[in-house]
C-alpha cells in the first residue's frame, strides 16, 4: 500500500467515523472465510458497514472524530462495524455471531462519542430495536385517544339499550 492510499483509506474513514453514530472493534482472529462471509451478510442486512483495517491507519482518522475514545483497543488484528442509524441492530448481530463463534470477540465499541465496553455493548444488543421502540411509543400515545373514544361511544349504546329495555318493557305490558 502506497502512501497515496494510506492517506485515502485515512481520510475516507476520517469521514465515516465523523458521521457514524457507532462504531465496535472485533478481534476476527480464527474466522475462516464463510465464517466471515456470514458475518459480513448479517451486518449488511443491518445495514451496518464491516470493515478489516490496519490499527495505524485507524489511529489517524479516529484522532479528531468522536471515535478517539477507541484509541486503546487498536491492537492486534481489528475489524471495525460502523452504524449510521440504529446502534442496536449491528450489537444483536455482533453479540449473537460472538455467542456461535467462539473465536470471534469484541473488543469495544462507541455510541455518540462514548466508549462502550462488552457489557456495554451485550445490554445494548437486549434493547428492542429502534423500530419496535417507536411502535410502542406510539401505541402509548394512542391509547388515551382510544380510550376516549370507547367511553364517548358507550354512552349513546347505554341510551339505545335503555330505550330498547323500555321498549321490550312497554311491548310486554
Amino acid at each position: 500500500m502506497n502512501k497515496q492510499s494510506k492517506e485515502a483509506v485515512v481520510a475516507e474513514f476520517a469521514e465515516k467515523l465523523a458521521e457514524v453514530k457507532a462504531a465496535f472493534l472485533a478481534d476476527y482472529r480464527g474466522l475462516n472465510v464463510e465464517q466471515a462471509n456470514d458475518l459480513r451478510r448479517k451486518l449488511r442486512a443491518a445495514g451496518v458497514e464491516y470493515r478489516v483495517v490496519k490499527n495505524t491507519l485507524l489511529r489517524l482518522a479516529a484522532k479528531e472524530t468522536p471515535a478517539a475514545c477507541l484509541d486503546e483497543y487498536l491492537n492486534g488484528p481489528t475489524a471495525i462495524a460502523f452504524a449510521t442509524d440504529d446502534p442496536v441492530a449491528p450489537a444483536k448481530a455482533l453479540v449473537d455471531f460472538a455467542k456461535d463463534n467462539k473465536v470471534f470477540e469484541l473488543k469495544a465499541g462507541m455510541l455518540d462519542g462514548k466508549l462502550l465496553s462488552i457489557d456495554d455493548i451485550k445490554a445494548l444488543s437486549d434493547l428492542p430495536s429502534r423500530e419496535q421502540m417507536l411502535a410502542t411509543i406510539l401505541s402509548s400515545m394512542n391509547a388515551p385517544a382510544t380510550n376516549l373514544v370507547g367511553v364517548m361511544a358507550a354512552v349513546p349504546r347505554s341510551l339505545v339499550q335503555v330505550l330498547a329495555a323500555i321498549k321490550d318493557q312497554k311491548e310486554a305490558a
